[in-house]
Formats: structure tokens, sequence, C-alpha cells
């Protein structure tokens, strides 16, 4: 199907983005990778009046480590994030769950910020994201840089917190340190489909037992969700197959699960709680 015709924009720096932005309203959209925005322009899903291709702007791929953060740019691709050694490194979730994004040829085009900023609760990116405090960078001409905790940036179903006049730049994420383990287990029916549920984990042992542990959701409501219930609880516990199966127990405490063709409610609760248990389990085994 054709698409809509529209305005068609290509800025070279940030500022000249924020400006397009502005001056196009509302009915604008921002083209990162295009391997979420394409599929609607095709099917006349979105009717943008303007498109503002982020392609050449300079300076939103770059990923640098800043005051005991890392920045990751908006328009780093999946394939560029998933390689890179500072998130190797400092940000092992991160590169684990983007190798599980779609298949190489959309994490070649894809982009880190435009999975973030579509907001789809199916997505795995967001649950990372919301697991490790990052910290979203939104620019916009009339009121400069602010700063969205991930607790407060994925607002519903593919509805975020950016404003329609803002910029996504980048994204800030704590670098973890030593003792730190990382995994994000997922269930999807097919090889490159959509997760039906997803767990991202971070655990950190000492001395035989659970220090600290961020722990969240994929696909289980409109948004992702941090399962404060599991954390809570094997805080200060012991390494252990039965610590972890108790805990996610707790998985689904406060969630209310999404029921459709892919899965019931009952059946992603089912499955929040077994991935929950293998995501924990292989975290620890740092």
């Amino acid at each position: 199907m054709i698409p809509p015709s529209f305005d068609y924009i290509r800025p070279t720096t940030v500022d000249q983005a924020v400006s397009a932005l502005a001056e196009a309203g509302e009915d604008a959209k921002v083209l990162a990778g295009g391997q979420s925005l394409m599929p609607l322009l095709r099917l006349r899903l979105a009717y943008p009046e303007a498109l503002i291709d982020l392609d050449r702007v300079d300076g939103l791929r770059e990923i640098r480590p800043e005051n005991g953060h890392l920045f990751i740019g908006a328009m780093a691709t999946h394939h560029e994030v998933m390689r890179h050694p500072l998130i190797a490194e400092h940000a092992p979730l991160i590169a684990k769950a983007t190798a599980t994004v779609a298949d190489p040829a959309v994490r070649h085009r894809g982009t880190f910020g435009g999975s973030l900023a579509h907001a789809d609760p199916a997505g795995d990116l967001p649950a990372v994201a919301l697991a490790l405090d990052a910290v979203f960078l939104a620019r916009s001409a009339a009121r400069g840089e602010r700063e969205i905790p991930a607790a407060e940036f994925f607002v519903d179903w593919m509805t975020s917190a950016l404003e329609p006049d803002e910029l996504l730049v980048g994204v800030r994420v704590p670098k973890l340190g030593p003792g730190w383990g990382v995994h994000y287990e997922k269930f999807h029916r097919t090889a490159q489909a959509w997760a039906i549920v997803g767990v991202a984990c971070a655990v950190r042992r000492e001395r035989g037992a659970i220090e600290d542990a961020r722990v969240a959701l994929t696909n289980m409501g409109p948004a992702p969700v941090r399962a404060s219930e599991v954390e809570r609880f094997i805080e200060g516990r012991s390494v252990s197959e039965n610590s972890f199966r108790a805990a996610s127990e707790r998985a689904t405490e406060g969630v209310a699960p999404p029921g459709d063709l892919h899965g019931s409610a009952e059946y992603r609760a089912h499955l929040a709680r077994v991935l929950t248990a293998r995501a924990l389990t292989a975290a620890a085994a740092v």
C-alpha cells in the first residue's frame, strides 16, 4: 500500500531537528531506523504531515562514558549497541537484550532510541531501561533539554512522556560494577517474533547472597512493569534455587497482564513466574 503524502525534512544537527519538530507541530513524525514507523506508514495507520529524518544528524550515534554512567545516543543502531565494548563491560544487560531483538537485518537498521520512544510494551528494551533505572534525555526548541526517569517515561501502550515537540537525543544508564550478573529471558512462539513475556534481570552477589536486585517485565501490561515484590523478597537471601523459585512467585503481584490471541492473562502470569526464576538463576551465576 502507498503511504499518504507528507513533507520530508532531513536536518543535519540536533538544533535543526528540534526546530523542525516545533515548526511541524503535532502531526510530525520522527524517522530514526524506520523499523516500526515504515510499516505503519505503508498500512496508513500513521498520517504524518511531516517526516523528520534523523539519519544525517551528527552526534546522535555516540556511545560514551559519563560520570559513572554510559550515554547511548538515540540513533545508535541495535547492532552497534550489542557489539560496543563499553556496553559489554558496563551495561551487559542491554547487550544481551538487544541481541534478541528481531533479526540481523532489523538490528542493523533499527535504533536504540527509536525502539524506546516507540514504547511498545512487547518490545525488549523498555523493560531493560526500567530495570536499570535509565534516564532519558529529551530536547525541545522551546524548553531545552530535560531528563525523564525510565519509571516516568513509559506512560501507556505505545505512549511515552515525550512531548510532541521533544526529540529523544539519548539515554543515560548507570554502570554496573563488579559482582553484578545479568540476564534477559523471553518466550516467543516463533523466531524473531515479539515476546509474549520477557524478564530483564540484574543482581549483585556478595558472600553467597543477593545484595541488590533489579527485575522488570516485558508485555505484562500497557507499559513495562517493575517487579518490585520480587526485588524486595530476594534481596538479602541466599543464592539458591529455592530462593529464586519463591521470589518468582511474586512476579505477578500488582500486575494486570493482558490477554490476546497469543496468550491469556493467566498464561502470561504463569510465564512471568517461570521466566523470572530462570532469569534470576542465570543472572546469579556470575
